[in-house]
């Protein structure tokens, strides 16, 4: 789906390295599975100079060796947190300059999605996601699946996902209010959908 792409081009629009001259970003990805999304993110960005101490948290410790290795030659220190996400974001913990979540959040109800957001409004300065869209262009994609030999719980999961999606401005609704972020959602691509925040 391109999240790689559309994750930097919204890093890049709104990280300063000014501000962070001196250390690693601290960054946390929430239900990062086995790492190899943010590790495209790494290979992308370092070739910029940015390097990072990276939480990967999800529920399972699904990072391999191979994965943690090509983190260190980029000379970005990875740590796996087994937790839920509303566990780890209420627990005490430093400010992460980057939160990332890729097709995740689209799995919450509305009431714990907000939760959710509220929770990570006060652990991060600049949050990323990248989601699928909910729309008629979307759901047929979804159904067609079965053309390119996906298998019934592919195509079953991919329709799930993008009725569970969003659209216009749901996602901003739903960011809290108190505090100064600038907010920016819109639809990318054919099928995604991506928010940025940023503290100001």
């Amino acid at each position: 789906m391109g999240h790689a792409g559309v994750l930097t081009r919204a890093f890049r629009r709104r990280h300063d390295p000014k501000r962070f001259p001196s250390r690693p970003l601290r960054l946390v990805e929430l239900g990062a599975g086995d790492g190899s999304l943010l590790l495209r993110l790494a290979r992308r960005w370092s070739a910029h100079g940015v390097t990072a101490e990276v939480t990967l948290l999800d529920r399972q410790n699904l990072v391999s060796p191979e994965t943690r290795r090509a983190f260190a030659a980029l000379q970005w220190s990875v740590e796996s947190v087994v937790s839920d996400a509303f566990a780890w974001l209420e627990s005490p913990a430093p400010v992460a300059d980057v939160m990332l979540a890729n097709l995740f959040l689209h799995h919450f109800q509305e009431e714990r999605l907000a939760a959710l957001l509220q929770l990570a409004a006060a652990r991060t300065n600049l949050f990323l996601a990248c989601e699928p869209r909910r729309s008629p262009l979307a759901l047929a994609a979804a159904r067609s699946l079965a053309l390119l030999g996906c298998n019934a719980v592919t195509r079953h999961d991919a329709v799930v996902s993008v009725r569970a999606g969003f659209a216009s401005h749901e996602l901003s609704a739903l960011w809290p209010k108190i505090g100064n972020w600038e907010l920016s959602e819109e639809s990318v691509g054919l099928f995604s959908h991506s928010l940025i925040v940023s503290g100001r």
